[in-house]
């Protein structure tokens, strides 16, 4: 029996909030910084729709990372309350930390959050994601930018992608972190149950191996999980479409798109999980999932925001 993880005396811990544009990093430096996958990560924005915590150890400080959904001119419901939900993880944050893309800079979607921050009169660290696709002055360029706003109170450059500039960006958070308790045991990676991680493996796939719309149009649910006396475990999951005609376009022709998520989604769910997994997908049509209080709840966003 392993013997229980030993905690400092002296002990620091922060909820860390990252915030936005779609499509700036936040879900790959999440996943970086914690070392394991806790959020799904596609080209296409707004992947995330709620919120994602990672925790980080670092010597006798815990980071409590909270990865919020891309911030953005909402339309639909479900766009705002993804906003709502990440104007809230920066407002109860400890620290706020806002990922700005290196190749597009301060564009329409990133004004708007400065100058809503300069409207709460919030703070924030800005964190220059992408390092590894730009030239130095551009980098330069950006940073002055983003310092002229007067919202930060240090820059940093990164590459989520490759790991450079994350190591030092940690162990500066860790230094500044308060002194108080651990909020999670030291071993704890996310507060994300299994089911749910898994389902949203699979939402992943949806997004990357669907066409431009579809995947915004797609939820899916565990319904059940069964572990074997072999050790296997036995998932079975819902993928939910708006319309009867885009089932079709999730099987594929003769089955072959709905094998091929399965596939992807089950060697992924095998190796977060080390062990086999035994993947069934099935295609049900749930009209207005999108207007339906209760998805809202198990994602925990608020269905009126």
């Amino acid at each position: 029996m392993a013997a229980d993880p030993i905690v400092p005396e002296q002990t620091r811990s922060a909820f860390i909030a990252v915030i936005g544009a779609p499509n700036t990093g936040k879900s790959t430096f999440i996943n970086r910084a914690v070392g394991t996958k806790v959020s799904i990560v596609s080209p296409k924005v707004q992947t995330t729709r709620t919120r994602v915590i990672g925790i980080v150890m670092a010597d006798s400080s815990q980071l409590v990372f909270i990865d919020t959904p891309g911030i953005f001119q909402p339309s639909k419901r479900l766009d705002r309350a993804m906003v709502a939900a990440a104007w809230s993880g920066a407002e109860d944050a400890d620290r706020l930390l806002l990922l700005i893309d290196a190749v597009r800079g301060i564009d329409d979607d990133t004004r708007r959050i400065v100058e809503t921050l300069t409207e709460r009169k919030l703070r924030c660290d800005v964190i220059i994601n992408k390092t590894d696709a730009v030239r130095k002055p551009v980098l330069l360029q950006r940073a002055a930018e983003i310092d002229a706003t007067g919202i930060c109170d240090n820059v940093y450059m990164i590459s989520a992608l490759t790991g450079d500039g994350v190591n030092d960006l940690i162990e500066t958070l860790a230094e500044n972190a308060p002194d108080g308790p651990w909020m999670f045991p030291p071993d704890q990676v996310s507060d994300m149950p299994e089911r749910q991680l898994a389902a949203e493996i699979t939402r992943e796939q949806l997004f990357r191996q669907l066409h431009q719309e579809l995947p915004y149009a797609t939820t899916v649910e565990t319904e059940s999980w069964q572990q074997r006396p072999d050790g296997s475990i036995a998932i079975d999951q819902v993928i939910f479409i708006e319309r009867q005609s885009q089932r079709a376009i999730v099987l594929g022709k003769g089955g072959s798109r709905i094998k091929s998520l399965g596939t992807a989604a089950r060697k992924e769910l095998s190796e977060l999980l080390e062990c086999t997994v035994h993947l069934k997908l099935f295609v049900k049509v749930r009209e207005k999932w999108g207007d339906d209080p209760e998805r809202y709840g198990s994602w925990g966003l608020d269905f009126n925001a």
